[in-house]
């Protein structure tokens, strides 16, 4: 049986077993049964595994869109075309169940490090089951034990306030910080990965009560700076700073580096573990991403001055603008000089390949995986930058921030990227125009620490791009609006043929009227292939075919599905705004 188990939570692990995901409660009842199940170490590894498919995967992590980064296809997020569904994955309650179960009959284990430590995880992997429902759909069900199919319970149990699921949370993670292995795993959850966790779930609950105007927001925030502050100062894990590119090879490195990330998900093609990373970025069939113009200009100059402060920046070629910036935005773009893994010549920005001409090339590997499917360097889940910035966030937004915070925080990010340090004096006493902005930044930003408050979105912008967790930010800041902001790339002065990277090749031609004799590699038609803002010159313009709604009164939580809300007969109730024309 236990020879079973392994096998068959290995396939689970491996992606092979999608529809067995009720079978590890499921025993034989002549051969074992839960009460004597869970006795040894083993036993309870083997089930809890499982747990670990709660993770994103692949493109969940590398593909995300919102307002950086445009495809040829948007969500409906982003739309506004959300309609209420009979069912949603997001709404589904099965995990609950298996962690549940297994917290029940843990007690079987009579060694009570082994039996901690493992609650611990379960704990753990609870806390993060319901931080994505309360991200997802705000007021939810807590639920800590399992629910038999007759229980009335299942028909009867209504939601629970966010604020008392948010504090079910923390206490799991502080039951799971306490007890989980302190040695580092980039592959296993460890107390490391559950401070971080708490770091990003209280810094979302608490910016999302403030922003949202809910209230009680301080604690929550308090809670994100202490974990943050645990992290910094007992997990030994830094920024990572080796070689020429420590930014980029982060993420395109094959095997974690687990110096500065805290959990990895693994991929091996050996035992059929692949993503497709560097297809999605240089396929011209995958969607062809490309970051955005506005968040392309958020990027600083190595001195710490905003780009667009720089006289002219609006009209600027891509190599212009592409000089003396943060060097982050040529770790995470196809710039002049860029060179793929193991290749000696220079590839361009491929029009073909990026709809607004900012080719992304953050986890792009060598050549030889751009088949189908074959990408395998592995994906991380957290990483210190992001609890740094979790700290310096909570600490601004609590008024409570100091330069010795930026320091210990800030600076080596910037140190990294070759940027110059942020002022925090300097920072509110001048805040940037551009981030401030209603049209192209953030306007509901107010108060002393406005400026530093913006700048620290600046940078967690910058650096945890394509992580999965801007849409998320979006909600927590009340910034929904930018969905509907013009979606512009690369400018063009007009008609003519391009070098992107200054290697005396052009790579691009803009036609009109008659189409011209050129060696480029992309040629496009004006107003037809290609559309710019002012018509004849101006920003590449991307989805001008229909108009980007956002309600600000619905849109910050999803709508319950109706088939649970009829279940229920209305115990589960509705989000605000959202109709399923059910009359309870």
């Amino acid at each position: 049986m236990k020879k079973y188990l392994f096998y068959l939570i290995a396939g689970i692990l491996l992606g092979g077993l999608c529809a067995c995901e009720d079978q590890l409660d499921r025993f034989p009842k002549d051969r074992l049964s839960p009460e004597n199940f869970f006795r040894t170490e083993e036993e309870c590894q083997l089930y809890t595994n499982d747990f670990y498919t709660m993770f994103p995967d692949g493109e969940d992590i590398y593909g995300e869109s919102a307002d950086i980064i445009a495809k040829k296809t948007l969500t409906s997020e982003v739309l506004g075309n959300r309609t209420v569904p009979a069912t949603a994955g997001t709404w589904s309650w099965t995990k609950l169940r298996d962690i549940n179960f297994f917290l029940q009959y843990s007690s079987n284990c009579t060694d009570e490090d082994i039996r901690l430590e493992y609650e611990g995880l379960a704990r753990f992997f609870r806390a993060w089951f319901y931080f994505e429902k309360v991200k997802y759909y705000g007021d939810v069900p807590w639920v800590d034990k399992p629910i038999d199919a007759s229980d009335p319970l299942l028909f009867e149990k209504g939601r629970d306030s966010r604020e008392l699921v948010m504090q079910k949370v923390i206490e799991d993670l502080d039951f799971a910080i306490r007890y989980l292995p302190v040695e580092k795993s980039v592959y296993r959850v460890t107390r490391w990965t559950a401070l971080a966790l708490k770091s990003r779930a209280c810094l979302f609950e608490g910016t999302f009560r403030k922003y949202h105007g809910l209230g009680n927001f301080e604690d929550i925030l308090n809670e994100c700076a202490a974990a943050s502050e645990q992290f910094i100062s007992e997990s030994g894990y830094g920024i990572y700073t080796s070689g020429t590119t420590p930014y980029l090879d982060l993420f395109s490195s094959l095997k974690a580096i687990d110096s500065e990330i805290i959990l990895a998900r693994a991929y091996n093609s050996a035992i059929g573990l692949k993503h497709d990373v560097n297809g999605y970025l240089t396929s011209i069939t995958m969607g062809r991403p490309g970051l955005l113009k506005n968040i392309a200009n958020m990027y600083l100059m190595k001195d710490g001055t905003p780009f667009t402060s720089q006289p002219g920046w609006e009209t600027m070629s891509f190599v212009e603008e592409s000089l003396n910036r943060d060097g982050r935005f040529a770790q995470t773009l196809r710039t002049p000089g860029y060179r793929r893994i193991d290749e000696t010549t220079e590839s361009a920005p491929n029009l073909a390949a990026t709809m607004t001409g900012y080719q992304l090339v953050k986890y792009l590997q060598s050549a030889k995986y751009d088949s189908y499917n074959a990408s395998m360097n592995d994906l991380p889940l957290f990483r210190t930058a992001e609890v740094y910035l979790n700290y310096a966030e909570a600490k601004a937004e609590l008024g409570t921030l100091t330069q010795n915070d930026i320091d210990l925080t800030i600076k080596p990010l910037r140190d990294r990227a070759g940027v110059a340090n942020l002022s925090l004096d300097e920072a509110n006493a001048h805040p940037d125009p551009y981030l401030a902005s209603a049209e192209t930044g953030y306007a509901n930003v107010s108060g002393d620490n406005a400026g530093v408050i913006l700048e620290i979105r600046r940078e967690r912008t910058v650096e945890l791009l394509m992580e999965n967790l801007r849409y998320w930010d979006i909600m927590r800041w009340k910034e929904g609006k930018r969905f509907e902001k013009p979606f512009t790339g690369l400018y063009f002065p007009g008609t003519g043929s391009y070098d992107l990277n200054d290697d005396g090749v052009d790579d691009v031609c803009i036609w009109s009227g008659t189409k011209p004799e050129t060696e480029a590699i992309t040629v496009y038609e004006l107003g037809k292939d290609i559309l710019l803002t002012e018509g004849d010159h101006g920003n590449i313009i991307i989805h001008t075919t229909y108009t980007r709604t956002w309600n600000e009164e619905r849109d910050y939580l999803y709508p319950i599905p109706t088939d649970d809300r009829v279940l229920t007969q209305g115990a589960i109730s509705q989000n605000p705004g959202w109709n399923d024309g059910l009359n309870f």
